[in-house]
């Protein structure tokens, strides 16, 4: 299990690699992950209401969950409006954290002597939030290179997980004595 734990790290990483290099059409491909996770989730609902006996209402969420996946998988077109929607989303985290920023620069403008520097960030913030909405190709970018670093990431995981399950199956406690 380990060693198949560590090749999954090795490929998620290799992917994640893959991802930065094409970030546009890393993030194309988002919607079709979208459509199959709404697919994914409305099935386990719906299992979930059958099993617990739920209210009529989680059944047709599921159900309309289902529909959803199943339509923006059959149907191309339906996986831009997700990538659409997440680009809107991503923009307005940037506008959103900006002004968070801001705000909290102006409460630390008594207590610490950097908070010039949190509103300058926040500012580029706000700027950046609003430069992607009006070039959605910056903010596609960035999602495709975050796929990529959260692939790596996700890796690297797999593979100090897989290490240190090893490691306590042979009764090692810790690194001093690999």
């Amino acid at each position: 299990m380990t060693v198949l734990t560590i090749i999954l790290g090795v490929l998620l990483i290799l992917g994640g690699v893959s991802c930065i290099f094409t970030p546009v059409a890393t993030f194309l491909s988002t919607g079709y992950f979208v459509g199959i996770l709404f697919l994914i989730y409305g099935i386990g609902g719906i299992i979930r209401a059958f099993q617990r006996k739920s209210h009529a209402l989680d059944i047709i969420l599921s159900i309309l969950s289902v529909a959803v996946g199943v339509v923006s998988i059959l149907r191309p077109g339906t996986t831009l409006v997700f990538d659409k929607i997440l680009l809107l989303l991503v923009s307005a985290y940037f506008i959103l954290q900006g002004i968070i920023t801001i705000a909290i620069s102006m409460k630390a403008k008594g207590v610490s002597k950097i908070w010039l520097l949190y509103t300058i960030l926040g500012a580029l913030g706000i700027l950046l939030g609003i430069y992607s909405l009006i070039h959605p190709l910056i903010a596609a970018v960035t999602i495709g290179y975050l796929i990529g670093f959260y692939f790596i990431d996700s890796g690297i995981s797999m593979i100090l997980l897989a290490s240190a399950a090893d490691a306590i199956k042979k009764g090692l406690r810790g690194p001093e004595e690999l």
